[in-house]
């Protein structure tokens, strides 16, 4: 089956919003392939190996959480973008991404799908939110029971991510309240201290957060920003791939970030 470019695009519209938000770069078509649409490819960052590993795979569009456009860009097409668009542009394939609204939908975004990954819950209602636009989560474990200590819950996201997490922990208590936010959301750390987490779980560190974990006795988690946001592209591309009859196929470009 197939469907067409502007179909695809009004489906991933539809479910995600992008009007709701405020974001650092443009959400949709980034980059206008074919007009027809039988296989979308989904990844984590449109760089030139998903590119070249979607154009292999035969894809007619690539969704991703990453584009190609940011906000402070000096738009010269040179270097690392002129590759990125010869290709895209060469094969004819459609580029689609989705930053902050893929973050946010509560069941098939980034910070829905860490948590079902890691097993937490959201709390219900405006109590599950917090943090600017409301990107991060506040929730438990699916059971409401405690994570024995911080080093505990590391070493469950180690063994979830198959990656090393960074963790910083001085109070050594059990952890109950727990506040996540995919990628590169260490500055929302203030907040979830401030909607009483016992933890934070994030993909990045900064060197501020290491001190407000050890004054403030809340545990701040670094889990990558990959590892992190492996999960809603692929999860928001199969829904809509199921719901137009298209094929999907999510490919991994490994990053240690």
């Amino acid at each position: 089956m197939s469907t067409t470019r502007h179909e695809l695009l009004h489906a991933f519209d539809l479910l995600l919003a992008p009007s709701r938000f405020k974001d650092y770069g443009p959400n949709g078509l980034q980059v206008e392939g074919r007009t027809v649409v039988r296989k979308i490819v989904s990844g984590v960052t449109a760089s030139r190996a998903l590119i070249e590993a979607a154009i292999h795979a035969e894809a007619d569009a690539i969704f991703v959480h990453h584009g190609l456009f940011w906000r402070g860009q000096d738009g010269c097409v040179t270097g690392w973008m002129k590759q990125r668009l010869g290709l895209l542009l060469g094969d004819d394939v459609n580029l689609f991404a989705y930053h902050l609204p893929l973050d946010a939908h509560p069941e098939l975004g980034n910070n829905a799908q860490l948590g079902l990954q890691l097993g937490l819950l959201a709390h219900a209602g405006s109590a599950g939110r917090f943090g600017d636009q409301e990107l991060g989560f506040l929730g438990a474990l699916e059971n409401a029971e405690s994570f024995p200590s911080a080093k505990a819950l590391a070493a469950h996201a180690e063994k979830v991510l198959k990656r090393p997490v960074t963790l910083v922990d001085t109070a050594h208590r059990p952890i109950k309240n727990i506040a996540w936010c995919t990628g590169g959301a260490q500055g929302y750390f203030e907040a979830a201290i401030a909607a009483g987490a016992d933890a934070f779980i994030t993909g990045e560190i900064s060197e501020p957060q290491a001190h407000y974990a050890r004054e403030m006795g809340v545990a701040f988690l670094a889990c990558g920003h990959h590892a992190t946001e492996r999960y809603g592209a692929q999860a928001v591309a199969a829904h809509v791939a199921a719901q137009l009859g298209l094929k999907h196929e999510f490919i991994d470009i490994d990053n240690p970030a």
